[in-house]
């Protein structure tokens, strides 16, 4: 899915932030930074995974990945909701899933279509500084699910 979305209303406070030097070897602290963000989520590894997909593309397949090139991510949450931000260096193909063969045995090329399978939204954005763009998507679950650390209506 591709839209333009802007945070969830009932978003808590100041979205958490962080950069991260252009490195392969970055994308597990980004991994690790968005799992602390969201604690006991009942859909942490859904989000994790799916960090690191659109950051290992920004490192892979944009400028954030040359000489001195960066990434931040950044999260945002709400009950039962969570957006993931990638902003990155750019480059002169917009990202796109690939739809490819499930028998194809490649190691490349799935990590959009897992984006777009598993997340409630998904879009690319270019960044309001013009500077690159950002890839980001949003998770919705069930609010007030014990892990989720609301309170259920009732």
């Amino acid at each position: 899915m591709h839209e333009r979305s802007l945070p969830h209303p009932d978003a808590h406070g100041v979205p958490a932030r962080r950069r991260f030097p252009g490195l392969a070897s970055q994308i597990r602290h980004a991994r690790r930074f968005v799992a602390r963000q969201l604690g006991d989520c009942p859909e942490l590894s859904t989000v994790t995974l799916l960090t690191s997909e659109i950051a290992t593309n920004a490192v892979t397949h944009s400028s954030s990945g040359t000489p001195g090139g960066k990434f931040e991510v950044v999260v945002h949450t709400a009950a039962g909701w969570v957006r993931v931000e990638v902003r990155d260096l750019g480059s002169p193909e917009l990202p796109r899933p690939q739809h490819r063969d499930p028998y194809d045995v490649s190691e490349h090329g799935r990590g959009l279509d897992l984006v777009e399978a598993l997340a409630s939204k998904w879009g690319v954005e270019p960044r309001s500084d013009g500077l690159g763009r950002t890839v980001w998507f949003e998770l919705v679950w069930e609010a007030g699910s014990p892990a989720d650390g609301s309170s259920p209506d009732t």
